[in-house]
């Protein structure tokens, strides 16, 4: 079996859907906190297990020896190391025959905070002894264009990184990177470096918003606590705007603008410009 963890997450559901595309239904599990949300999925014959990270007994039933097993990165920052660490675990005592992660840019050389605890799993996951592979995968272009609207609607993407350049590629590029590994060979033992093909500066990106808006759109640089306390001021908790800034100050030392083209290798295509994820956001 090919099991996805956190497969109703944004990414787990195109990695699902790009594995039905490619494998039968009846040899992939889905690995979820909801099963109400996998429903459509059981009803095309894909096996759903309900589990929660922080419940480890509910993860032994999830694997079996043999599976290869896609572990997608939790979402709750600050807990998420005993909740990988629980599935590492588990997958260890089933006896899986490949364990995936995604983790983040940069690895063990990424020097902001939000890596820390993908370091802490990639470090767990080479202890378990398990095959693994590393799917380091940079920013999504979703991560800005979420709010879109929002900074054509106020003229303005903030920063503080100098209007430095960042890498980023597609949600789906970096599912259909996941979809490689699981169902193909030659992957193990590897940590590949996954970012978007072309590297862009948030004048850039402020540039495509008003293009395809139609409305004048600026960057502005600001400093970091300036910048964070914009974040609080839109309404983000404390603790997610200095994540926030932080990684700001990575993009600006270039430790986001890894643009090798591992990720364009690996999937066989050019990744999704990010004027592509710009039209679609917009039109949406």
């Amino acid at each position: 079996m090919i099991v996805v963890t956190g497969a109703t997450g944004q990414l787990g559901r195109l990695v699902v859907e790009g594995l039905l595309a490619k494998v039968p239904a009846a040899e992939l599990a889905v690995a979820v906190r909801s099963p109400q949300k996998a429903a459509d999925w059981a009803a095309r014959g894909v096996t759903v297990h309900r589990v929660d990270y922080d419940e480890p007994a509910t993860l032994a039933a999830a694997f079996a020896a043999g599976d290869r097993v896609l572990l997608i990165s939790g979402s709750e920052v600050g807990a998420r190391v005993p909740q990988h660490t629980a599935v590492v675990e588990a997958a260890r005592a089933a006896g899986v025959a490949l364990l995936a992660y995604t983790g983040i840019l940069g690895g063990d050389e990424a020097s902001f905070a939000l890596a820390d605890e993908h370091k802490a799993t990639e470090a767990a996951i080479r202890a378990s002894g398990l095959p693994f592979v590393f799917l380091r995968n940079g920013w999504y272009t979703e991560n800005y264009t979420a709010n879109a609207a929002g900074s054509v609607a106020h003229g303005a993407v903030l920063g503080s990184n100098g209007d430095a350049r960042i890498a980023t590629a597609a949600r789906r590029d970096y599912a259909d990177a996941a979809v490689e590994v699981l169902t193909g060979e030659g992957h193990e033992g590897r940590a590949y470096e996954l970012s978007g093909d072309t590297a862009w500066s948030f004048s850039e990106y402020a540039a495509e918003l008003a293009a395809h808006s139609g409305r004048p759109v600026a960057y502005r640089d600001l400093g970091a606590e300036e910048h964070r306390q914009a974040l609080i001021g839109l309404g983000l908790p404390e603790g997610f705007a200095t994540i926030l800034v932080d990684v700001d100050a990575a993009i600006a030392r270039g430790e986001l603008a890894r643009d090798r083209g591992e990720l364009g290798r690996l999937i066989g295509r050019p990744t999704t410009p990010m004027a592509e994820t710009v039209r679609a956001a917009l039109a949406g």
